[in-house]
């Protein structure tokens, strides 16, 4: 019966969303190689273009694609203008003017020459950046704020919500840019050009800020912020649960991330350790929170499956990178092309499959529409 109903079309679960682009940024996060990070960046718009639904707040992909063509611009602009050298056999493109800095400023260039190494080495890294940036986006896109702070466990709503509330910025930015460009246009005003950034500006910020007001009043009157029966004694060690829990978590991939095999073995140890503490601490926090869900969403099959590809791509890109880390990181001295691993190519291939396992978006059903007939007779009788 679970398979049946993921073949029908539904929402699904936000936090597989969110864990599937956090997996494959994580992946992003561990290679510089751009073949394999533009691979990336396909697999994430395939993803998002098949299952992304019409809410206003799923159209800002392309917003986060802009994002990262400008984090790679940055990076390129600072790296020539912040020394552009890279070794003294690197080919020079062309040279700066050089400016002379205080003794204070010891180890730090401004202008001088600027070679090739230096610009590809710094595109790699921008490229890195904004792949991870996108992937983020791609989360935005896909899992609703609002379903995500229902999915949220008992123990987290009041930090969950904090944290909901700061990931919907970015999508209630977007609407609001999107309602005042439509509002213009309607008024025969469309916007173009550096001018209609003014214009454009103080209405969108004003939008955002009723929006904002209507959010913190809607929670208020639904009970957020109150904190019941519950002690300060229980409040107190729930948080220390959850909190050193998750610190422990962090800690332990960091040590997986790393490219030492004593770190990594370390870092599981430390992420297992930090993942029995934080259920327990919301498993805690849960009984003393007392909340009603409207619809819960489901976890099936499909979750698994979503989460399932990302974890895939960021464990094999890892392992590869463990016992082979120049397949993840090109070389620049001698300047080749770089070459496209087929393992971790494969592993990141794999991740597109959401868009063929997860459950079709739920259309809501147009309104019908009664046709007006062109002409009108009378009747003579």
């Amino acid at each position: 019966m679970n398979d049946a109903y993921d073949r029908l079309p539904r929402d699904l679960h936000p936090g597989a969303w969110w864990l599937w682009a956090l997996m494959v940024a994580a992946a992003a996060s561990r290679t510089t190689n751009p073949l394999l990070l533009l691979l990336a960046l396909g697999v994430v718009a395939v993803v998002v273009s098949a299952r992304r639904t019409d809410a206003p707040w799923a159209r800002g992909f392309k917003y986060f694609l802009y994002l990262g063509l400008f984090v790679i611009a940055l990076r390129v602009a600072f790296r020539a203008i912040l020394g552009g050298q890279y070794g003294p056999s690197a080919h020079v493109l062309f040279t700066l003017p050089e400016v002379d800095l205080p003794a204070a400023a010891a180890g730090i260039t401004l202008g001088g020459p600027v070679t090739a190494e230096a610009l590809l080495a710094a595109t790699y890294d921008g490229l890195r950046l904004a792949t991870m940036l996108v992937c983020l986006g791609a989360a935005n896109a896909l899992a609703s704020p609002k379903r995500m702070l229902t999915s949220l466990p008992g123990a987290l709503y009041e930090v969950g919500m904090a944290v909901v509330v700061a990931l919907s910025i970015a999508p209630q930015l977007i609407e609001s840019i999107l309602r005042v460009r439509r509002a213009r246009r309607l008024r025969g005003q469309p916007p173009r050009g550096l001018r209609a950034v003014g214009s454009l500006l103080l209405p969108v910020l004003e939008d955002a800020l009723d929006r904002s007001l209507q959010l913190a009043a809607s929670m208020d009157s639904r009970g957020y912020g109150r904190r019941g029966t519950v002690s300060a004694a229980q409040r107190r060690r729930t948080g220390a649960l959850v909190i050193g829990g998750l610190l422990g978590i962090c800690a332990g991939l960091f040590g997986l991330l790393g490219g030492d095999v004593g770190s990594r073995r370390t870092g599981l140890v430390v992420f297992v350790g930090g993942a029995v503490v934080a259920v327990a601490g919301m498993v805690a926090g849960g009984r003393d929170v007392t909340r009603s869900r409207y619809r819960p969403a489901p976890w099936l099959l499909a979750e698994w499956l979503v989460v399932g590809s990302g974890v895939l791509c960021v464990v094999v890109t890892s392992a590869v990178g463990g016992y082979d880390p120049m397949q993840l990181v090109p070389s620049l001295a001698p300047l080749n092309w770089p070459a496209l691993p087929w393992l971790p190519a494969v592993a990141v291939l794999a991740a597109v499959a959401p868009a063929v396992l997860s459950p079709p978006v739920a259309t809501p059903p147009r309104p019908a529409t009664t046709r007006i007939p062109d002409r009108v007779g009378v009747d003579s009788g």
